[in-house]
């Protein structure tokens, strides 16, 4: 049985598009399919390197490519996701130290976790209305906080969620001055039980399955107005340290 409930995002208005970028991830998959499921979108869009038109944060032009085939909709842009994020693959794992330290490892930990989406910001958040509530969200990360940051270590995958929070503030005060009622936010999942974070998780986290965690931060999103813009939130709805 579900211990969750999906919210019905009255907060924006009816008939708009959703995008979820990341759409064949594990959290990806389950934004998509909970917002297919509600009824206020007249669309829901995944976007990844296996769609069509394929999206790669690596590629500019498969983004421009992607908000194109968006724009040619005919519906407003109401809701945009970025469930993209690099953590450890077979080559690159956490550092405990700086002894670790990679210049490789660093380039890519900016290029998924920052670069790209600046990048997603720059070709989606022209295309949201002027008026009424809209959202871009993206994934940072709790550990990307330099105010909470109490166990060191993580220097790549840290330093580029920190940048990330950074280039959403930078952007939410730019969105303002065009569409006063939108938002670009920051959001941290938890732990979530997907390929990304299984190696990390540990005894006594709180370990959600992706279909949880992903409602968690739909009812976030919707629950949060205008002011809320730049922010950086918990799951849980809590303002979290830059």
């Amino acid at each position: 049985m579900k211990s969750f409930t999906v919210p019905g995002f009255a907060s924006l208005p009816p008939g708009g598009q959703a995008v979820v970028i990341g759409a064949g991830g594990g959290l990806g998959s389950a934004f998509l399919t909970l917002l297919d499921g509600t009824e206020r979108f007249s669309a829901v869009t995944g976007f990844g390197r296996k769609s069509r038109p394929a999206l790669d944060l690596a590629d500019e032009s498969s983004i421009a490519a992607a908000a194109q085939a968006v724009k040619q909709k005919n519906a407003d842009l109401r809701l945009v996701i970025d469930a993209t994020g690099f953590l450890h693959d077979g080559a690159f794992q956490p550092e405990k130290s700086w002894r670790a330290l990679d210049p490789a490892h660093f380039a890519k930990a900016f290029a998924v976790n920052a670069t790209g989406p600046a990048l997603l910001m720059k070709h989606f958040l022209p295309l949201l209305p002027r008026e009424g509530k809209a959202v871009f969200a993206t994934l940072s990360a709790k550990v990307g906080s330099i105010g909470d940051n109490q166990l060191g270590g993580w220097y790549a995958y840290r330093a580029s969620k920190a940048a990330l929070n950074q280039l959403v503030r930078t952007a939410a005060i730019e969105l303002k001055r065009r569409r006063p009622r939108a938002l670009c936010l920051a959001l941290h999942p938890g732990t979530v039980d997907t390929g990304l974070s299984a190696p990390f998780s540990k005894q006594g986290l709180e370990l959600q399955r992706p279909e949880e965690a992903a409602a968690r931060l739909l009812a976030l999103i919707d629950s949060l107005e205008a002011e809320a813009s730049g922010g950086f939130y918990s799951y849980r709805g809590e303002r979290l340290p830059w």
